[in-house]
C-alpha cells in the first residue's frame, strides 16, 4: 500500500543541507520549474527530502506564492512513489524553484513535476 503523505521528515529544512544542495548540487529546468538535486548516502539522510520555493520578486502577494507552493507539494505527494524503487543506500535532496512569470494551473505543474521525477529517477540510477 502506497502512503500518500508529506510529513515534515520529507521536507528539506536543514540549513546545512540546503546550502549543500545549492552549492554542490546539479540542476535542470523543466519550465516553469527549476529543479536542483543532490544524491546523498544513507548515512547522511534517511529518506528523500524536498524543498519548494516561489520567489517574492515574481509573485508579490503571499497568497499567490502559497497557492503555487501548495500545488507543487500536492503534485509531489501524489507522485513521489516514482522515487521509491531506487537504491536504498542513496537518497535525493530535491529543490523545486518556481521560475515562471505567470500563474500555472495544477495540471501543468503536475505534468512538469512528473517529468522532473522521471528524469531524477534516470539520473539517480546512473
Amino acid at each position: 500500500m502506497v502512503v500518500n503523505t508529506f510529513p515534515k521528515s520529507e521536507r528539506l529544512h536543514s540549513k546545512k543541507l540546503i546550502d549543500e544542495l545549492f552549492n554542490k548540487g546539479s540542476s535542470f529546468v523543466i519550465y516553469p520549474l527549476k529543479v536542483f538535486y543532490l544524491i546523498k548516502s544513507a548515512e547522511e539522510v534517511d529518506q528523500h527530502q524536498v524543498l519548494v520555493s516561489v520567489p517574492k520578486k515574481i509573485f508579490k502577494r503571499a497568497v499567490d506564492r502559497n497557492k503555487l507552493k501548495r500545488r507543487i507539494k500536492e503534485a509531489f505527494r501524489l507522485h513521489k512513489q516514482v522515487l521509491e524503487p531506487l537504491d536504498s543506500h542513496k537518497f535525493l535532496l530535491i529543490g523545486y524553484i518556481y521560475i515562471g512569470k505567470e500563474f500555472a494551473d495544477y495540471s501543468t505543474i503536475e505534468d512538469k513535476l512528473k517529468r522532473s521525477l522521471s528524469r531524477l529517477t534516470k539520473k539517480h540510477d546512473q
